[in-house]
């Protein structure tokens, strides 16, 4: 494939597109406005973007970023960290801090992303401290036809045990449609029809922004996330968060800090303004991050691999999925991702054995925050029918650029 015709390719995708695109930007200014409405509610000031030190007592910057996010998520409260490590440590947070020995988590849409598993105990070493160890027992329900299966969910809450049931709103390494915002709501007006005193947990990573409205906005108990996904807007350097309901937040924080500390302390050095402001460019970032994977959907559509979601269909979170069917291709396929990277351009990924996954992977990821995938990024376990994940892009433009170093590196290979 010439230069010409690639370019050809992403100019038509492009042009099928545009009207969605459009759809697109109506959600970005429906998010922005609950992004800024919350700015001002809170009286946002250039003190809040001081560092702090030591226990962190009576910071600022800190207290009022949770109250933000508390309103833009609809939530009576919020835990917003920067010593929160990652999406996976925010899950294991929440988990720890809900659960007690006796109680059975339910994961109420299938296996969970496969680095929950060691946090669970369905693997890893015996001693790390896995819910497992801790006398929690665990439920899979697994989808049917790509979607909650809410009667067999339902027999299972009719254990008296069943304390939270875990939803992931996004595709993981699955080749399946997201849950929509709509239908996480609906499963959690189930759950808590049967089980009232059951917490409904949604695992929110790479969904935050994609649509008008968020989980919590319609009954879901608790939301988790990274802030170097998609609330980081591209700035954030690191952190995660969780929101929902008052009195589970509490019982979060006392398990990230300790028992009668709670939230009240946690200091933070670097300074809170690329918090504030990657939340503020949010909703812009996340919807040229859906645009990019509507175009990739596009293109590989027009080349004849299957994706999903399709170019044209309703997306809940920032993932394209492309399918492979060859190893050599997926491969290549990550690698002209990293080549089109502003970072380490010069590296050429291979798969290993990343910890925490069950299967050798392989990761493109050039970003200027390391591992921010809501930067331009792709992944991939190496495992049949072999599909790659992409996702993020700062910009629409990156995304396309990138997409002319993918297609011309796997024409250089000979495999398009």
């Amino acid at each position: 494939m010439t230069d010409t015709e690639t370019r050809a390719l992403l100019d038509s995708a492009e042009r099928t597109l545009s009207q969605r695109f459009l759809a697109l930007e109506e959600t970005e200014r429906t998010n922005f406005a609950r992004v800024m409405e919350a700015f001002r509610a809170e009286h946002v000031a250039v003190r809040h973007f001081a560092p702090t030190t030591g226990y962190g007592y009576g910071d600022d910057g800190r207290d009022a970023l949770e109250r933000i996010f508390a309103r833009i998520f609809g939530c009576e409260d919020a835990l917003v960290r920067p010593s929160i490590a990652s999406g996976t440590h925010a899950l294991a947070l929440c988990l720890f801090g809900l659960l007690r020995p006796g109680d059975v988590l339910v994961a109420g849409s299938g296996k969970p992303y496969d680095t929950l598993e060691s946090v669970i105990g369905l693997t890893g070493d015996a001693g790390q401290g896995s819910l497992r160890e801790y006398g929690i027992g665990y439920a899979q329900v697994d989808l049917k036809d790509d979607d909650v299966d809410l009667p067999a969910l339902l027999q299972a809450l009719k254990d008296p045990r069943a304390k939270v049931v875990a939803l992931q709103r996004s595709r993981g390494y699955d080749w399946r449609a997201s849950l929509t915002v709509e239908r996480l709501g609906e499963v959690a007006q189930a759950v808590h029809a049967a089980r009232p005193d059951v917490v409904v947990m949604v695992d929110n990573c790479y969904g935050e922004f994609v649509c008008d409205k968020e989980p919590t906005h319609l009954g879901c108990d608790i939301a988790v996330g990274s802030l170097i996904k998609n609330p980081g807007g591209g700035l954030a350097p690191t952190g995660g968060y969780l929101v929902g309901r008052a009195d589970l937040v509490e019982k979060c924080a006392c398990r990230l800090t300790s028992p009668g500390i709670g939230r009240e302390v946690g200091s933070y050095l670097g300074g809170y303004d690329r918090f504030y402001q990657g939340l503020f460019l949010a909703p812009h970032v996340v919807s040229q991050a859906v645009k990019g994977a509507m175009l990739a959907a596009a293109v590989f559509t027009q080349l004849g691999l299957a994706v999903s979601p399709g170019p044209e269909d309703p997306r809940s979170d920032i993932i394209q999925a492309i399918r492979f069917e060859d190893p050599e291709k997926l491969i290549a396929f990550c690698q002209g991702i990293q080549y089109a990277s502003p970072i380490d351009s010069h590296v050429t990924p291979e798969p290993w054995d990343m910890p925490g996954y069950q299967d050798p992977v392989i990761m493109a990821a050039g970003t200027f925050v390391s591992g921010a995938s809501i930067e331009l990024s792709a992944d991939a376990p190496i495992r049949a029918p072999y599909i790659g994940y992409m996702q993020g892009g700062l910009t629409l433009a990156h995304v396309r650029y990138a997409l002319e170093h993918v297609l011309r590196h796997l024409s250089d290979k000979g495999l398009l």
